[in-house]
């Protein structure tokens, strides 16, 4: 299998350097989605001093005041709240810009995009007082990236916030070598059937374990809201499961621990891939299984209000299909057979405890009349900003049709 050639940099050598002193300044990695939809980019500057939180108002660096965000912590699910702003006298996190055109975002003519700070967490990579910095993007004329879906979420869950959504997405992927072929499998060959892998254990059973434990203690250190993690059913396939996460800080969450995954597999000198079907025949695919819940849900006989937002989802069906991979449902068509634990993408169904079907409601939720269910329709590769407006477009603000409103 092939390894990157930086992953067998001397890593005794870096740590020399990464433990000089760096004074009083802070390094901030700024990050975005490209213009593929699924890919992320970086850059790094220098700030003058470590910043607290993210500004409030998208203001440039030189406005005289603005409203920067605070985030306090609710003790009881590790949520950071996104409604509380306190006055500063200067942005704490400057925006930026980028060449656009060597990102599949601008033409060269005219190649200029900014960066807007939107989330920020703990640097695993730096450490502190360093900072990775996620991004939304806007083109020259201020407007939204076509990639930039961050933003129509965030207004849509603003309208919703009273119901308090909650999610948890179950991202699946697979760890390759720089060839392209599965970490651990025979060169010339296939490992045994599918049956041992999922959550197993032994050198035969669990391949790249150590890039797994690597990612888990980086996005706990980051302040990421990753909350387990297991073996997948192919091997050199795995999950990370992230959330309890309310409204737009999912998809913050889950785009950020992406990115903390790639760069520890870039260490290792390794792959990871979110692509839904990596393998063809006979071995799983890899989804984003996404949990949902309203507070009604969550309440006593919530299980009413679960059932009436899935006979919704039920009538809506292609528009689901269609935000739940950036190809527009082209990726997940390789992976929605109705084999390998998956639903047909041609058809909606939901049932309990049926991982064969488009919506699961949980053994337990159907025992306690209360509680979440799991739509299992969307890819390994998905936008969770996409797939958590969509959700709560149909269910919450009731929208009808193949198109979103327009707000």
């Amino acid at each position: 299998m092939a390894t990157s050639a930086s992953a067998s940099l001397s890593k005794t050598i870096k740590q020399q350097y990464m433990e000089l002193p760096q004074g009083d300044k802070v390094q901030a990695m700024y990050i975005w989605v490209d213009g593929t939809g699924e890919g992320l980019r970086c850059k790094t500057r220098t700030l003058d001093f470590e910043p607290k939180s993210i500004k409030g108002e998208l203001q440039s660096l030189y406005a005289p005041e603005i409203a920067v965000q605070t985030e306090p912590y609710d003790p009881h699910h590790g949520l950071k709240k996104c409604n509380s702003y306190s006055p500063r006298p200067l942005a704490e996190l400057p925006e930026w810009n980028f060449d656009g055109s060597s990102t599949y975002q601008a033409e060269g003519s005219n190649s200029d995009m900014y960066l807007i700070p939107a989330a920020m967490f703990r640097d695993p990579f730096r450490k502190d007082p360093n900072k990775l910095v996620l991004c939304e993007v806007q083109k020259y004329n201020r407007k939204p990236a076509e990639t930039n879906l961050r933003i129509k979420c965030s207004k849509v869950m603003e309208m919703v916030a009273d119901q308090h959504p909650w999610f948890g997405m179950e991202q699946e992927y697979t760890i390759l070598g720089t060839d392209g072929h599965p970490f651990g499998w025979p060169s010339n060959g296939f490992p045994g059937p599918q049956g041992p892998y999922y959550c197993g254990v032994g050198a035969d059973k669990a391949y790249g374990r150590d890039i797994v434990e690597a990612h888990y203690r980086a996005c706990l250190y980051a302040g990421v809201n990753i909350c387990g993690t297991n073996a997948e059913v192919m091997p050199a396939q795995w999950e990370f499961q992230i959330g309890l996460c309310e409204g737009i800080d999912m998809g913050d969450h889950l785009w950020v621990a992406r990115f903390i995954l790639h760069r520890v597999c870039e260490d290792f000198g390794v792959v990871a891939s979110f692509d839904p079907k990596p393998i063809p025949g006979n071995w799983n695919g890899a989804g984003c299984h996404t949990n949902f819940s309203t507070k009604e849900m969550r309440e006593e006989d919530g299980l009413k209000a679960i059932e009436d937002a899935i006979e919704k989802l039920g009538k809506r069906h292609e528009y689901h299909i269609r935000a739940y991979d950036p190809k527009g449902g082209l990726d997940n068509a390789r992976r929605l057979t109705g084999r390998h634990e998956t639903s047909n993408i041609h058809e909606f169904s939901a049932g309990v405890a049926n991982r064969g079907a488009s919506i699961r409601i949980p053994r337990s939720v159907g025992q306690e009349k209360r509680g979440y269910f799991e739509d299992r329709r969307p890819s390994a590769n998905c936008d969770p900003y996409s797939v958590t407006e969509a959700l709560i477009r149909t269910c919450l603000l009731n929208e009808e049709g193949e198109e979103p409103t327009d707000y």
